[in-house]
This record gives structure tokens, sequence and C-alpha cells, in this order.
């Protein structure tokens, strides 16, 4: 959201329906008609081809149903030059802070999200195109992450 502070225009790309309430919420707070919050998924985004500047994601990677779909549809709607910055936090590595409450909630609710490999993630990102990918763990806020950068 920092980004439509410093006058870019965002758009929120979400499929839950409570999410996109709270995000719609939210960018009350920023400047007007500077954030769109749209129906869609990275798998599915409701833009066009090569609209897009810069894509961001924050903690979503693990909900990806189609890691080959999302590659090919963040490649769609690039421009040529366009930036990804992908991240996740490694709640999976014993340094992480509620590595052990995560575990546990795992535990309690059999839920299992796909384990994000960042380099497999930057590859598939360089094969559908892309001039540069890199994928690495790393540490970001004082958090252990993956985190995969590429350049259209």
């Amino acid at each position: 959201m920092e980004a439509a502070n410093r006058g870019a225009q965002v758009l929120a790309v979400e499929p839950m329906p409570f999410m996109r309430m709270v995000l719609g919420l939210r960018r009350l707070w920023y400047p007007r008609g500077r954030i769109s919050v749209l129906n869609g998924a990275t798998e599915a985004m409701p833009v066009g081809d090569a609209s897009v500047d810069v894509l961001l994601t924050v903690n979503t990677l693990h909900h990806w149903t189609d890691r080959d779909a999302a590659v090919r549809e963040i490649a769609r709607v690039l421009k040529p030059g366009a930036r990804v910055l992908l991240l996740d936090e490694d709640f999976g590595d014993p340094s992480h802070p509620e590595h052990e409450e995560f575990l546990a909630r795992r535990r309690r609710s059999g839920l299992v999200f796909d384990a994000v490999d960042p380099e497999a993630l930057a590859r598939a990102l360089t094969q559908a195109g892309f001039a540069h990918a890199e994928g690495s763990r790393t540490r970001f806020a004082e958090r252990p992450v993956k985190l995969i950068r590429a350049t259209r």
C-alpha cells in the first residue's frame, strides 16, 4: 500500500470475498482512487496482457493451487522489464519465532500447505521467459523467508 502513497496505481487481486472486503476498507486510508481491489487469483488475474509494471506478493505462495499456471499468468500480465518480488515467511524454519506455534496449529487442523521451493520457482520463471530470476532462503524483518526476485 506504500506504493499508493508514492503515486502508483495499485491493483490488489484477492480470491476470498472476506479479504476483498477487508482490503476495501483498508484502502480508505490511502489516496483516493489509487487502490483497486479485484476478484481473482495469481492463476487467473483480471488484468490485461503486459499491463503490470511490478508484481508483489507476501505470504501467498503457499496458497497457490497451480504454480505452473501462476507462473504463466505472471508472465502474461507483466510488461517487458517489469519486476517481481515474491516473499513467503518460512514458518518451517526452526529459527522462525512462530515455528512451534505453526507446527502445533498444523497438527490440530490437519491442513498442510504446499512447500515452496524458491529456487524451483525462480527456475520456472526463467523457463517462462523472464530475463532474470533468483530464489533464495534469507531473512527479512528478522524472520526467515523464501524470496524470489525476477525481471521480465
